[in-house]
């Protein structure tokens, strides 16, 4: 329970909206990130049923980024305006986006639309990091800019494949 949660008395919905809809909002905003990070997991796993043991532990990393995503969401939560704050929740989407790649192209090994999708969170993060050490408000504009990355998953159409070859 947030410090500033200390009612003197029973608290309305307005009080509860003030107090709670921060907090809230980045507990959502931490599932959907995990949420689409996770899909992708699932994603690859369907590609790569059998890893060698560098890829489970690469993919052990991966996990553990994502499972400590809500320590530094609500640290982002509670202090939106520090900069500090702002470029390590940055650097934490940052290595989320980079395992992520990296677990991608360890199956693939190549530039493929799946390579692309998973570069463009990455290249969407590292500046808004950099922002976010000199504008922190600014910086989710930007990185909100990285769920650009499923519509290219999404939205691409690959080259006809051929059921014979």
């Amino acid at each position: 329970m947030p410090k500033a949660a200390v009612f003197t008395s029973a608290p309305d919905w307005n009080d509860l909206a003030r107090v709670y809809s921060g907090k809230l909002a980045g507990l959502a905003l931490s599932f959907i990130i995990a949420g689409v990070f996770w899909i992708s997991h699932h994603r690859r796993l369907v590609r790569q049923p059998v890893g060698s043991r560098g890829a489970v532990i690469l993919n052990l990393f991966f996990l553990l980024s994502i499972v400590l995503l809500p320590v530094t969401n609500g640290l982002y939560t509670n202090f939106p305006m520090s900069s500090a704050v702002a470029v390590l929740y940055g650097l934490h989407l940052t290595a989320i986006a980079g395992l992520n790649a990296w677990l991608w192209w360890r199956i693939l090994g190549g530039w493929r639309h799946e390579i692309m999708a998973s570069m463009f969170p990455l290249l969407v993060f590292i500046p808004g990091t950099i922002v976010a050490a000199f504008a922190p408000h600014v910086a989710p504009f930007l990185w909100f800019i990285a769920f650009g990355g499923l519509l290219i998953q999404r939205f691409y159409v690959g080259p006809p494949t051929n059921p014979d070859a």
